[in-house]
């Protein structure tokens, strides 16, 4: 007859089993959930519209139901918030031929959260007669903050990326820290979506109404929004002491974006804008190789009084380089040159009403310019 203590040294085994068998269920319990609520389209169907992921999907989604009805000879133009023109307008004044624009641009984005739309958007690379690039510049300016650490970059795009991803997504990150959160984050996407989760719970039947409404009206508003008519007209900026005299009555946001974008000291070359950009620009030129779809780069205006050329020392310019590969186009770099005046802009980086209209029809005109004429086969 055994004691107690040797009856319990006898099921000490079975115990442990127990529990780890418990553990390994459980584990795989929870990457079930995971993946059938998230890598599914199961959640990512009702997130909030008016987070970074919510719109990135809604554009996705707004463009996609677009190539059902438009025609052949589609340009898709990506960029931030600073790439803002007017279908509206283009359609009203006839310049949506030969060429007809459309955007898939997202306020706050670079050519990382690009990439990922063109790959969902286009996966056959075959739908786009050009697809546009918008960038503040063709020479390589290193700013405060990099490119390559925006954790902002997952959110967006959390819903596109797929697990094959998690490697070459998170090295893309320069902090080892953020490059953890990446890898984590697509492989429990979960964590990414906590703080919409959580909105979701407090009015649930809100969002259902609020997602709805956004997808059944979104490509509507945009098509009829018009921009703010206020201006920076009275802008001054003194290059060598970067003292600025503000219109009368600026707001903090046309302060701000004045300071933080165009009065400020140059910050130290690093050369990672020009990584960044070789890397991920250099991605999407690599989806279309072998299409006919062009890629095109433009430079915006760079805002109601320009920074000048000499102020900061540009080291390359890797715009200029990736153009002298195949099937990539440059547009004239002063092309918008001319929109650099401080009534057409609200703020020290965005174009006003008029702003907008009278770079809608200089778009028009100077993609058709580089992409010229189409032939009889294009035509169709």
């Amino acid at each position: 007859m055994k004691l107690p203590w040797e009856a319990r040294i006898a099921h000490a085994p079975a115990t442990r089993r127990g529990v780890a068998t418990a553990s390994v269920c459980a584990l795989i319990g929870v990457f079930a959930l995971e993946a059938l609520l998230f890598h599914t389209n199961l959640y990512p169907s009702i997130l909030d519209p008016d987070s970074s992921t919510g719109l990135f999907e809604l554009i996705l989604h707004r463009e996609q139901s677009a190539q059902t009805t438009e025609g052949r000879n589609v340009v898709v133009t990506l960029g931030n918030s600073r790439l803002a023109f007017s279908p509206k307008i283009l359609d009203q004044r006839g310049l949506d031929k030969p060429y007809h624009l459309r955007t898939a641009g997202i306020a706050g984005s670079d050519p990382r959260v690009w990439y990922y739309m063109l790959r969902d958007l286009d996966p056959t690379r075959r739908r786009y007669r050009a697809v546009v690039l918008a960038l503040d510049d063709y020479d390589d300016e290193d700013r405060g903050s990099n490119p390559d650490n925006d954790i902002h970059d997952l959110h967006y795009v959390i819903v596109r990326l797929r697990l094959s991803d998690a490697f070459s997504f998170a090295r893309s990150f320069h902090d080892s820290a953020l490059q953890w959160q990446a890898f984590r984050g697509i492989i429990l996407k979960g964590t990414v979506f906590q703080e919409d989760i959580r909105a979701f719970l407090a009015h649930p039947i809100h969002r259902f109404q609020y997602v709805k409404l956004c997808y059944g009206g979104y490509a509507g508003w945009a098509y009829d929004f018009q921009e703010t008519t206020r201006s920076m007209a009275g802008l001054q900026i003194d290059w060598s002491t970067l003292q600025v005299t503000f219109p009368p009555g600026a707001d903090d946001d046309q302060r701000s974006t004045v300071e933080s974008f165009l009065a400020h000291k140059p910050d130290p070359q690093t050369g990672r804008l020009a990584a960044f950009r070789r890397l991920w620009l250099g991605r999407i030129i690599d989806l279309y190789r072998g299409s006919d779809t062009k890629i095109v780069f433009i430079r915006l205006p760079r805002g109601p009084i320009p920074r000048p050329d000499g102020l900061s020392v540009k080291r390359s310019s890797s715009i200029r380089e990736l153009a002298t590969r195949p099937n990539v186009l440059l547009a004239d770099e002063h092309a918008f040159e001319s929109l650099e005046r401080p009534e057409i802009f609200k703020d020290g980086m965005h174009l006003n009403r008029e702003g907008i209209a009278q770079f809608s029809v200089m778009l028009a005109h100077e993609i058709a310019r580089v992409l010229g004429p189409l032939d009889a086969h294009h035509a169709l």
